[in-house]
């Protein structure tokens, strides 16, 4: 089990604060690096493309005199139905993230370009097959987007994906699904992950670009009030289900008699709603766990806490 070099650099965990879309932005991906964890974000939250490499540069400087920061990563959508893709990807040849995360694709191309300057590559994936394609496009890690995940996610229990991965795969495993606080960082560990990856708790922080209601919602929901559908975006997720309510879509159809949200205006997945996202909010299961929105920094500070109370657990056998 391994965190490559160009990424364990000043870590105080092993932790990836996940690409949201409409969520993530420089503001959060530097205070997170800033507190010693990787901060990522998508490239479609950069509109219009020329923003992108605005963003790029602004986390770049903003973190050039700090010591003591973490890497940070950009995550592209590698399907076809991402028409900026080229652009994007010439975006990261200038630009030189440390990290991207692919996601929902062949990333073969873009990990050729990746390790052409010395960065890594991670994949999404939801099961073996997945993570088998992503093996042979030569990716550097593998994120199990298991049962729980906000946003896009599968249905596979950790338990059993990955060990799977790690009997198959020798670079580096990232677990994500329902991880909210730093004993679940280390149970991870424990269950044979490199590191975490984490979305829902840091969408309810003060450097988060989600509004108050969003950050409010997610403060009141529980665990039970996560909806997993595929009618809402063409591939199956986890939303919140107080914002379907009031949208007034139906999770099983995905239909709608709000006249302000066509649920039926099909995206080039053939399924779900063209703007979905703008008004339907995702979390994962890890919902239940939040009470606050405090600063990023501080959310990394109990997380530590937690991780080295769940790191002292002497084993109850053996």
């Amino acid at each position: 089990m391994t965190i490559p070099t160009v990424l364990n650099k000043n870590l105080t965990l092993p932790l990836i604060v996940s690409p949201m879309f409409l969520v993530s932005g420089p503001n959060l991906v530097v205070a997170s690096c800033k507190a010693g964890v990787i901060g990522t974000f998508p490239a479609l939250n950069t509109r219009p493309i020329e923003m992108l490499e605005t963003w790029m540069q602004e986390i770049k400087d903003r973190l050039a005199g700090e010591v003591n920061a973490a890497p940070w990563g950009v995550n592209l959508i590698v399907h076809g139905s991402n028409v900026r893709l080229a652009e994007e990807i010439e975006i990261v040849r200038k630009m030189q993230p440390p990290l991207v995360i692919t996601s929902v694709g062949q990333p073969k191309e873009i990990v050729e370009i990746v390790h052409g300057y010395g960065g890594v590559v991670f994949h999404d994936i939801i099961n073996m097959r997945h993570a088998r394609s992503a093996m042979r496009a030569n990716v550097d890690g593998l994120i199990a987007v298991c049962a729980g995940a906000g946003g896009h996610a599968g249905l596979m229990n950790p338990m059993t994906l990955i060990p799977q991965l790690r009997a198959e795969f020798d670079g580096t495993i990232i677990l994500a699904g329902a991880i909210s606080d730093g004993a679940s960082i280390r149970a991870a560990e424990v269950l044979g992950a490199d590191m975490a990856y984490m979305g829902t708790r840091f969408i309810a922080c003060e450097e988060s670009m989600a509004d108050d209601h969003y950050k409010n919602m997610l403060i009141e929901e529980s665990s039970a009030d996560i909806v997993y559908s595929n009618k809402i975006s063409g591939i199956w997720g986890n939303f919140l289900s107080k914002s379907l309510q009031e949208a007034g879509v139906d999770p099983e159809t995905g239909e709608t008699k709000n006249p302000d949200f066509n649920a039926n205006t099909k995206n080039k997945r053939g399924g779900g709603t063209k703007n979905a996202w703008k008004v339907i909010l995702s979390a994962g299961q890890g919902v239940g766990q939040i009470h606050d929105a405090p600063k990023a920094s501080e959310i990394v500070e109990r997380m530590k806490a937690d991780y080295k109370r769940a790191s002292a657990i002497p084993a109850n056998f053996g």
